[in-house]
């Protein structure tokens, strides 16, 4: 069993037990220690299964019966103490993990005794998840690429990340923990990678037909590597504007490597936004006017109401009172029409 065992699982990848990422790393520690802490109980407690059940079997009457047994205080104190001993450990290792670890919380480390330098700037990077291929952009630089990432090894990463449709889950076993993307909100995700290589990237929550193809590659690079694929980015010539965006956020599958020498500086906040389209109001436009039209009556006189997306505003007349304000008076009679005139007319004869 043993050796069939190992044969099925030679073929597995334990990216997750050995990661390139100093927040992976760390990740992989606090599953280990959680594992072991649980295991302390569960290990005893299978073994003593076992053990009971082979020393009182039915053909063993050598064993000790007691059927007026119900009480021991030294057992009651083991099967209580025990357990709760793991679940303070365990408890504290998770709530101290847990916020050293905190995804939109800045890296203070690159490795183990290696402190992030003052002069060090975090790598910005936008993720946008599309259907179904992810958009990389990298407002320093300027570019942008389609299922494929790059970054400097030991340099701090922050990733913003948005989705155009339905919400995903960005994910790079082994650079740091998954988080999600969703649309109309902003996630933040803060890692490094330690190590040069071809690390892969993928989609972790399923968001339709094409989720099984949605993958990409993270490159670990040293700094001269990295301006170099900066480079050849730079010389790919497209440029990612709104229209260019709106054709790539179509769904598609399997979409090979794209570069864009240029960016639309303001297309990851109309991204979040979901007003990349021409006309559409911001999100979040929409929502400094509905927080002006939940003001109160005097700041509404100032401020006017809120119009509908894609109507003029039109303030409302300062001399008027609060009181016409909240209760219509002074707005013009509704004109009566034959078909209301009839309506009215019919529901005022007594019934039968």
């Amino acid at each position: 069993m043993i050796l069939a065992t190992s044969m099925m699982l030679s073929g597995c990848n334990m990216v997750v037990l050995h990661p390139a990422g100093d927040v992976a790393a760390q990740q992989r520690d606090l599953l280990i220690i959680a594992t072991v802490l649980m295991l302390l109980i569960i290990v005893p407690v299978l073994a003593l299964v076992a053990l009971f059940a082979w020393r009182y079997r039915a053909t063993n009457k050598d064993a000790h019966y007691e059927p007026d047994w119900d009480h021991s205080t030294q057992l009651e104190l083991v099967i209580w103490a025990a357990p709760l001993m793991i679940i303070i450990c365990l408890g504290a290792v998770t709530w101290v993990g847990t916020h050293l670890l905190d995804p939109y919380r800045p890296i203070e480390r690159v490795g183990v005794g290696r402190p992030v330098a003052a002069n060090i700037k975090p790598l910005e990077v936008d993720v946008v998840a599309l259907d179904w291929k992810w958009l990389f952009i990298y407002p320093e630089y300027g570019i942008a690429t389609v299922n494929e990432l790059a970054a400097p090894v030991d340099r701090p990463i922050a990733f913003r990340i948005t989705a155009s449709s339905v919400m995903n889950a960005f994910y790079v076993p082994s650079l740091a923990g998954m988080i999600y993307a969703m649309p109309g909100m902003e996630t933040r995700l803060h890692a490094v990678i330690n190590k040069p290589g071809d690390y892969a990237g993928l989609s972790a929550n399923y968001s339709g037909a094409g989720f099984s193809g949605m993958h990409f590659r993270f490159y670990g690079m040293s700094n001269a590597d990295f301006n170099g694929w900066i480079a050849r980015n730079k010389a790919a010539g497209a440029k990612l504007d709104r229209a260019t965006y709106l054709k790539l956020e179509q769904p598609s599958e399997h979409v090979p490597v794209q570069r864009f020498a240029a960016v639309d500086a303001s297309l990851f906040r109309a991204a979040v936004n979901l007003c990349v389209k021409p006309g559409a109001m911001c999100a979040d436009d929409m929502m400094r006017r509905d927080a002006a039209s939940d003001s109160t009556p005097d700041e509404l006189q100032k401020h006017g109401p809120m119009p509908m997306p894609g109507a003029a505003a039109t303030p409302s007349p300062s001399t008027k009172s609060n009181t016409a304000l909240l209760t219509g008076a002074g707005l013009p009679k509704p004109t009566a029409t034959s078909v209301g005139t009839a309506i009215a007319a019919a529901a005022s004869q007594p019934r039968s």
